[in-house]
């Protein structure tokens, strides 16, 4: 990597702990409690670091030889981790990220740690710092390329905490340590439709699938599902009826247009769609729309929109996460100063044909049992939330079911209306690749959904 050396690991060396800030020695020093005789692990280190124009964010990547453990059937392995995703220095010189990446990789008969991990870290830290979002335990990360650039199977990702690292404390906040656990398609689709927690035990339960400690083995060439057929009807297909699915949202490559109003209205919504510059989400928009996107709801809990708030929540909010759309200041929805709530009689969605196949998803996982879906655009402001009659503080109502708010737009859909579309789009399935572009239309409730090829989306003028 051109951007990237070995170094000797000599920062992690006992006697010079004390001149390191007190975010590195705080992760150093788990480090050496797992890895007490690695005192100097092998690293890769950013030559030139992010907050100095660099183009790694991750500033450190350490790689232990993990020997595993015999009596649980864990193999030896690598195991690497980062540091950078956390503020290292107390001065916020990046960002106030509190997490670190982590990822085991199967390698007993391997002399050298692989380089392949380090790179897979380094972009999705690179997301991270530049899409503002941050990761959970449960999420998933659609990659679409074998992790290690060869012909694998393995070719997406899902993040849980790390079995054998624990929590620390710094004064500058509380450091996490997330895991990377690499899956097939087959297991990432499952963790979409029910979700992420749910399909990381299963592959725990399967021992060439990750096992307890969830390794990945790049080697791997059969699904857990081609392992166990069992595993998705008496598990997946099950815990789908019950439980629906707790993926609250996705970043996809999506688009809509009003078609309430002539295209030379100057105050037209229709600015909004492909091959216009979109407006901007206000600030408390954005924060909403990445609540939602960060967080699935809980099981039970009655299903509202996270509220509007310019502060971030903390992930050790009460299980119910009772929020509502509702502002701290009144009981409705304040929109921004500048951007004014309407309306609509009548919109055209636009997906690709990823998040096309997500629509049964949202409509047979989130809204038949009470919640919200989103989809928020990769390549603007773009946002439609997908809401059911049950989820509280939405600004669209069963009598004005379509509403914007400047870029936001959601759909209220009644428990009727998901059953005739469900019946209508299930053509639509993750397991085959459609022949594009698809039309489906509901005249008698102005709704129109196109599900369009990637170039259309990928247009410059996007």
């Amino acid at each position: 990597m051109d951007e990237m050396r070995p170094s000797s690991g000599a920062a992690a060396h006992l006697g010079l702990a004390s001149i390191f800030p007190p975010g590195l020695q705080a992760i150093y020093g788990e480090c050496r409690r797992l890895y007490p005789d690695q005192a100097n692990p092998l690293q890769v280190t950013a030559i030139v670091k992010y907050w100095l124009g660099g183009p790694d964010p991750l500033d450190y990547i350490s790689m232990y030889r993990n020997v595993g453990c015999p009596g649980q059937d864990v193999p030896e392995h690598w195991h690497y981790v980062s540091l950078g995703l956390s503020d290292l220095y107390g001065d916020n010189r990046v960002h106030d990220q509190v997490s670190a990446f982590d990822v085991s990789q199967e390698g007993p008969s391997e002399t050298a740690p692989p380089t392949w991990p380090a790179e897979l870290m380094q972009g999705l830290a690179r997301y991270v710092f530049q899409s503002e979002n941050t990761f959970c335990s449960g999420d998933h990360i659609s990659w679409h390329s074998p992790l290690d650039n060869s012909e694998s199977r393995i070719q997406h990702m899902l993040l849980t905490e790390d079995p054998q690292m624990q929590p620390v404390q710094t004064p500058f906040g509380h450091i996490s340590f997330l895991q990377i656990v690499g899956v097939c398609t087959e297991e990432l689709q499952a963790a979409q439709q029910w979700n992420g927690q749910g399909i990381l035990d299963l592959l725990r339960g399967v021992h060439i699938a990750g096992g307890p400690w969830l390794i990945t083995d790049m080697r791997r060439g059969e699904t857990i599902f081609e392992i166990d057929p069992h595993l998705q009807q008496e598990r997946v297909d099950k815990g789908i009826e019950t439980d629906g699915s707790n993926l609250s949202g996705v970043s996809a490559k999506c688009a809509w247009d009003d078609l309430s109003r002539p295209p030379e209205d100057e105050d037209d919504s229709r600015s909004i769609c492909i091959g216009s510059q979109p407006r901007r989400l206000s600030d408390k928009d954005t924060e909403q729309i990445r609540e939602a996107l960060r967080k699935g709801l809980e099981i039970k809990s009655k299903s509202v929109l996270p509220p509007i708030s310019s502060q971030r929540h903390s992930h050790d909010r009460p299980q119910s996460r009772k929020d509502s759309l509702e502002s701290e200041s009144s009981a409705a929805i304040v929109p921004h100063e500048l951007v004014r709530t309407r309306q609509l009689e009548s919109v055209h969605l636009k997906f690709n044909q990823e998040s096309g196949t997500l629509l049964p998803l949202c409509l047979r996982g989130r809204l038949l049992h009470g919640r919200h879906f989103t989809y928020k655009s990769i390549n603007g402001d773009t946002a439609i939330t997908f809401v059911s009659t049950g989820v509280e503080g939405a600004f669209a109502t069963e009598e004005h079911p379509y509403a914007a708010h400047g870029p936001w737009l959601q759909i209220l859909l009644t428990e009727e209306f998901v059953e005739q579309m469900l019946a209508d789009v299930q053509d639509l399935s993750p397991r085959e690749v459609s022949k594009l572009p698809k039309e489906y239309s509901w005249p008698n409730k102005k709704l129109k959904i196109s599900v369009l090829p990637d170039t259309v989306f990928d247009s410059p003028l996007q």
